[in-house]
C-alpha cells in the first residue's frame, strides 16, 4: 500500500538537535556571548530533551498546542525552538517591536496554552491582557536562573515524538495588505524543504561555517538563518539584539564567516567608528534580504574584499526563494550582478505574470513574480480569504513584487504591486496606520505611503485631512506611539484640505506618494 510521506508521522521529523547530536556529537554548535562558551552538539540536545520534557510533563502541553514566547534572541529561546521540534508543540515567537494592542490581536488568534517572557521586555509583558488560554506563564530572567530551575532541571531523557511532514512547527506573523497582521503556521516540510534548497543552492557554502545570526526570531528569517547551519553542522553565534559595534566585534572574535543582513544593518555597520580598524579577514561573504540593497551600501564592504549578494524570499513562499550565488565568481563578476537577487533556488520554479491577465511576461519585461517549491505554505491561519488571493490551486504563490529577469533567468526586482511597503525589512500596511490615525480626534481622512530614507530604505510617511486645527504632527506622533511599532509610525506629515482620489472615489496612493515625496 503506497504511503503519503506528508502524513507519515516519522521519528526524524523536526528531531534536528537529536540527529545532528547523533553525527557530530563533539563539534561546537552555537554561541550566546552572552550566556558563557559555546555548547556542542550534544550538549544542545540534551538541553532540547529537558525543555522538551518540561513542555509535556510541567506544563502537560500536546502536540499542536502552542506556546508563545515574548523574547530577544538568546540561548534559551534555541532550546524551545529545537524542543517544540522534538514534540510537536508549535512555538509562537513575538516581536518586541509592536505595540500591545496588536500583540494582543495576536495572541488571541494563537491561543497559546503558556506564555514566555522575557525580563527585559516585562514593560511590554505586564501591560498586555493575555487570552484564557494561556494556563502557563513563565519569566525568563537575565541571568538564565528561572530556566535553570525550570526547564533544564527535567529530567535528561529523549523527548522526541513521531511527526508528520504537514505537522506545524511555528506560528509566525507577517505584515499584510489590510493592515492586520497575518499568522503563517509554518510546517516542518517547509522548514525541512527550505533547509536542503539553501544548502543545495549554494553548493553546501552556507552549511558547514560560522554563522552570525543578526535577524530576530520573531521572522521566520531568523530560524532560517539557524536552521540550514545547524543542518550541516555549523556553527552558530547568535546576537541578542542587533547592535553594530557589537557585530564588528563578533566577526573578529568568533571568527565569523557569514552573515545575513537588511540594508539598514550594513549602514550602520559601516558608519560605525570601529568598523575601520574591524578585523573582518574571516568573513567570506554577506547576504541580504528583506529589500533591494543599493550599491552606496554594498560599497564599503567590498572595498574590503567582503562579496555581499542579495537573495530574496517571502514567508508564505519559501522562505527563501533566490539567491544569487558567488562561489566560482570573481569580484567584477558579482558586483556587475549587484542589483540582481540571482536565480530561484534549487527546488524553487518562478514566474513572472502580467498583473492584469495573469499570463507569463516575456524576459525584460515587468510583471508580478511569482513561485512555487516544497517549502511553500499551506494557508494563513483562519483566513481563507487572504490565503486564497496568495495560494493558487496550482501551487502558485503570488508575491505581490513586481520583477523582470534577463536571458539568463537572473531577477531583479522592480517593486511593489500592492500598496504594502518596505522599511529596514519589515512590512508596512499603510492601512493599518491610516486607521490609527483617524481613530484621533480632529482628523477626518489618512494616507500613508512610504518615503525615501537613507537609512531604512522607506519611512512612513503620512497626508492627513483634519478637522480641528490644533491637530499637529507633535499630538499625532504621541498618538501613534501608543498604538504602532516604532518602525510604522510615520516620520513625515503633510496637512492638506481634502485627500487626493481616483476616479472611483478611492484614495489616488500614487499621487498622495508624490504629495509626500515633494514635501521631504
Amino acid at each position: 500500500m503506497s504511503q503519503d510521506y506528508e502524513q507519515l508521522p516519522m521519528n526524524w521529523v523536526g528531531d534536528w538537535a537529536g540527529r545532528r547530536a547523533a553525527l557530530t556529537p563533539d563539534k561546537p554548535a552555537i554561541c550566546d556571548p552572552d550566556a558563557g562558551p559555546p555548547l556542542t552538539y550534544a550538549e544542545m540536545n540534551e538541553r532540547a530533551d529537558r525543555t522538551g520534557q518540561w513542555l509535556m510533563g510541567a506544563l502537560g502541553l500536546k502536540p499542536g498546542e502552542r506556546v508563545a514566547v515574548l523574547c530577544r534572541n538568546r540561548l534559551e529561546l534555541v532550546d524551545l525552538y529545537l524542543a517544540c521540534g522534538k514534540t510537536g508543540v508549535v512555538l509562537a515567537p513575538l516581536s518586541f517591536r509592536l505595540a500591545a494592542p496588536e500583540l494582543e490581536d495576536l495572541l488571541a488568534r494563537i491561543a497559546p496554552r503558556a506564555f514566555l517572557q522575557e525580563e527585559a521586555l516585562d514593560e511590554l509583558a505586564e501591560a498586555l491582557t493575555l487570552p484564557d488560554s494561556v494556563a502557563h506563564r513563565l519569566r525568563l530572567d537575565d541571568a538564565g536562573g528561572a530556566w535553570q530551575r525550570g526547564p533544564l532541571a527535567a529530567p535528561a531523557k529523549p523527548a522526541n515524538r513521531p511527526l508528520a511532514m504537514r505537522d506545524p512547527f511555528l506560528y509566525i506573523h507577517t505584515g499584510g495588505t489590510t493592515g492586520k497582521p497575518k499568522i503563517c503556521p509554518i510546517s516542518h516540510r517547509q522548514m525541512t524543504w527550505n533547509a536542503i534548497d539553501i544548502l543545495a543552492t549554494s553548493g553546501g557554502a552556507l552549511g558547514p561555517q560560522r554563522e552570525l545570526v543578526t535577524f530576530p526570531f520573531f521572522h521566520v528569517g531568523g530560524w532560517n538563518t539557524l536552521t540550514p547551519v545547524y543542518y550541516a553542522g555549523g556553527y552558530s553565534v547568535i546576537l541578542r539584539q542587533f547592535d553594530p559595534g557589537r557585530a564588528l566585534a563578533l566577526i573578529s572574535e568568533q571568527g565569523i564567516s557569514h552573515f545575513g543582513a537588511v540594508e539598514a544593518m550594513l549602514q550602520m555597520m559601516s558608519a560605525h567608528p570601529d568598523f575601520a580598524a574591524a578585523d573582518l579577514r574571516t568573513l567570506e561573504g554577506i547576504t541580504t534580504a528583506g529589500a533591494s540593497c543599493s550599491e552606496t551600501t554594498m560599497r564599503p564592504w567590498v572595498a574590503r574584499d567582503i562579496p555581499v549578494a542579495q537573495s530574496y524570499g517571502l514567508t508564505e513562499g519559501g522562505p527563501s526563494n533566490f539567491m544569487l550565488v558567488t562561489d566560482g565568481l570573481d569580484a567584477d563578476t558579482v558586483w556587475a550582478q549587484r542589483h540582481s537577487i540571482g536565480q530561484s533556488m534549487f527546488h524553487t520554479d518562478y514566474r513572472i505574470t502580467d498583473p492584469e491577465d495573469g499570463a507569463p511576461v516575456k524576459p525584460g519585461d515587468t510583471g508580478v513574480l511569482e513561485v512555487r517549491s516544497p517549502h511553500a505554505f499551506d494557508g494563513y491561519l483562519d483566513d481563507t480569504g487572504r490565503t486564497a488571493n496568495v495560494l493558487k490551486p496550482d501551487g502558485w504563490i503570488w508575491t505581490g513584487d513586481l520583477a523582470r529577469a534577463d536571458a539568463q533567468g537572473r531577477v531583479t526586482l522592480m517593486g511593489r504591486a500592492d500598496n504594502v511597503f518596505v522599511s529596514g525589512g519589515e512590512n508596512i500596511a499603510p492601512e493599518e496606520v491610516e486607521r490609527v490615525l483617524t481613530d484621533y480626534p480632529g482628523v477626518k481622512a489618512a494616507a500613508v505611503a512610504g518615503v525615501a530614507d537613507a537609512r531604512w530604505g522607506q519611512v512612513p510617511g503620512a497626508l492627513v485631512v483634519r478637522t480641528d486645527p490644533g491637530v499637529d504632527a507633535r499630538a499625532l506622533t504621541e498618538h501613534a506611539e501608543q498604538h504602532l511599532a516604532r518602525y510604522k509610525r510615520p516620520r513625515h506629515w503633510r496637512f492638506v484640505d481634502a485627500m487626493p482620489l481616483t476616479g472611483a472615489g478611492k484614495i489616488d496612493r500614487k499621487r498622495v506618494a508624490n504629495i509626500l515625496k515633494q514635501s521631504e
